[in-house]
């Protein structure tokens, strides 16, 4: 018996198997519904925890590229605002062009309303929901923990729930993140406004959005048309909030939007974890914003929430089931690899373009508005007949030029 969780002179005992759920998920975001669904499909009994009431605001752009849309339950239909079959770029708002394709490139969805949606399958699927419900914090061990099997999770108030396996889907200033020691590498700061706009405006955006090479190193702007409604944003490194916030601004006024009231204003931090980062800790699991999963270039997150979480509950249910602490290691190294094989594969070409972008901005924009060899790139990524790390496998020349910034750097 391992000596974080013996007992000495104690004996316990075993908890009655009703009052121990074999998976609860923290978190009930995309990754925390896709965890919670993979899991709850499996047969196996699920509680999906979440701190606010459903449905609720998150600040996202809410662009569903093909990755997404394939990690998606089967059946789930897209609650989407828009098709999107033209981008505009621009090169902080000069130089602008815009390109079209006959096929939807990818779609627009409202994060409260795609959210809700998630937990609702996963309700469907035999998932418990609990909201309004804060996690204090896990145990691995000590009084709270009844045997080695089990962990406990500790709410606000002092109530404890108990479970075989915990996954952790609790956004980017994760708890649970903090318990298994998530470490990061990359923190970027995101501002964003919903604008709503007249008819006239809107039909100006309809199935078309915009892209905005930024004024800072690895900065860039999004509108994201979604019916009477435009989602304005930035983003860029912490640590440049003012000239993130002046980036804003001056991003609306261009663009003849600063004389309509946004109807919500918000920010958030995106975090990457870095390269030796644990995705596990005994029993518990993190996936999505959690564990740090997102690309590093374009700060895109639904496609690793939603495939991280999918990996999550399948593993967790594995580690349910393991009889003791050398086999649950086993099924979370298994997890780990998983994840590392394919996410972490993409998120490497992603920090290797975001290393490019940030050097040599100019060149991209030349290379996507003008070559098309590298606007189909960005069409097959955004639609998921390839990835980035596909392209980059796939095209000789962008793996040159990737090795040439690897080389300068």
């Amino acid at each position: 018996m391992s000596s974080e969780n013996a007992d000495a002179g104690t004996q316990r005992d075993e908890p009655q198997a009703s009052s121990v759920w074999d998976v609860v998920v923290v978190g009930a975001g995309p990754a925390g519904a896709s965890a919670a669904y993979a899991a709850a499909v499996a047969g196996r009994r699920v509680l999906l925890l979440e701190k606010a009431e459903l449905p609720r605001y998150k600040t996202c752009g809410g662009g569903i590229i093909g990755p997404s849309r394939d990690a998606l339950p089967p059946g789930f239909e897209l609650p989407l605002k828009e098709r999107v079959h033209a981008v505009t770029f621009s090169l902080n708002g000069k130089l602008t062009r815009t390109r079209r394709s006959r096929q939807m490139l990818f779609g627009l969805i409202d994060r409260p309303e795609f959210d809700a949606g998630l937990v609702e399958v996963a309700q469907k699927a035999g998932a418990e929901l609990r909201t309004g419900v804060t996690v204090q914090r896990v145990e691995q061990h000590g009084p709270a923990v009844p045997d080695r099997r089990t962990v406990a999770v500790v709410l606000a108030g002092g109530e404890t729930v108990l479970a075989r396996a915990v996954v952790g889907a609790d956004g980017s200033a994760s708890r649970i993140g903090a318990h298994v020691g998530v470490k990061l590498d990359q923190v970027d700061l995101g501002l964003e406004a919903e604008i709503p706009v007249p008819a006239t405006v809107a039909e100006d955006w309809a199935g078309r959005v915009l892209i905005d090479w930024g004024p800072m190193p690895g900065s860039y702007g999004w509108v994201f048309p979604k019916g009477d409604t435009l989602t304005v944003g930035v983003i860029s490194a912490r640590g440049e909030g003012a000239g993130t916030k002046r980036y804003l601004e001056d991003f609306i006024a261009r663009l003849g939007l600063a004389g309509f009231e946004p109807a919500i204003s918000s920010g958030h931090l995106t975090r990457c974890r870095s390269d030796d980062s644990p995705l596990s800790r005994g029993r518990v699991l993190v996936c999505g914003d959690a564990a740090g999963l997102l690309e590093p270039w374009t700060r895109e997150g639904i496609s690793f929430a939603l495939r991280s979480g999918r990996l999550a509950g399948e593993w967790a249910v594995r580690i349910s089931e393991s009889q003791d602490a050398v086999d649950a290691r086993r099924q979370a190294l298994n997890y780990a690899f998983a994840i590392k094989a394919g996410l972490g594969v993409e998120m490497g070409v992603g920090r290797r373009m975001l290393a490019l972008f940030e050097k040599r901005p100019t060149m991209l924009h030349a290379a996507i508005t003008g070559f098309r060899p590298a606007w189909k790139a960005f069409a097959d990524i955004t639609r998921g007949t390839t990835t980035l790390a596909g392209m980059v496998r796939s095209h000789p020349m962008a793996r040159r030029v990737l090795d040439m910034v690897d080389r300068r750097s």
